[in-house]
């Protein structure tokens, strides 16, 4: 997501990255600007496509080793248990903020509300020299489109993101563009039967 919020463009709602629209030094800029904290939790909204309210529920046992790979074990909308896949760098980083900030295995890693999530992320985007508005919620957006994009699956996404109903994720769907759905399509292969 850091790297969305320094190179990244926007089109259709959606943060692209290539540095479409935004000026060359817009990643020092963020950096120079930006708190470890707010990096690390700006990360985790977009590499998984949390919810505010679950990014901001995580807690050190909440990430689990499984299959592997890693995931975060959340509760989400009406109280159903998902696990969330999680990069293992992301996971690095957050066991080393945890272990700096001598948090415990129950301790939030952002104690912050939602309004204070926002405006992190919103705060984020202006001194990353982005001129729309970026928000939590268009992070999720934008980690389900690539997700979408890279795997092909809206079954899948719709279990990552916690959707009750595959009407919700299709919508990812219509925002890719038509050439980057074809290409998707294009990828399933059927055998000869």
């Amino acid at each position: 997501m850091v790297k969305q919020l320094c190179e990244g463009s926007f089109r259709n709602g959606i943060l692209y990255y290539g540095g479409r629209g935004e000026s060359d030094d817009t990643s020092s800029r963020f950096k120079e600007k930006t708190s470890e904290e707010d990096i690390i939790f700006i990360k985790l909204l977009y590499m998984t496509g949390l919810r505010v309210s679950e990014a901001i529920s995580v807690t050190p046992s909440k990430l689990v080793a499984i299959n592997g790979g890693w995931a975060v074990d959340i509760i989400g909308k009406r109280k159903k248990r998902r696990l969330v896949a999680i990069p293992e760098h992301l996971v690095n980083e957050l066991r080393a903020y945890a272990y700096e900030k001598q948090l415990k295995l129950e301790d939030k890693f952002f104690p912050v509300t939602r309004s204070q999530a926002f405006r992190i992320v919103q705060k984020a985007g202006e001194q990353a020299g982005i001129n729309k508005k970026v928000y939590p919620h268009l992070l999720r957006h934008t980690a389900a489109v690539e997700r979408l994009k890279r795997t092909g699956n809206p079954k899948s996404l719709q279990y990552h993101l916690g959707h009750s109903s595959p009407v919700m994720t299709m919508r990812y769907l219509n925002t890719l563009q038509q050439e980057e759905a074809l290409k998707i399509q294009q990828e399933v292969e059927f055998k000869d039967i």
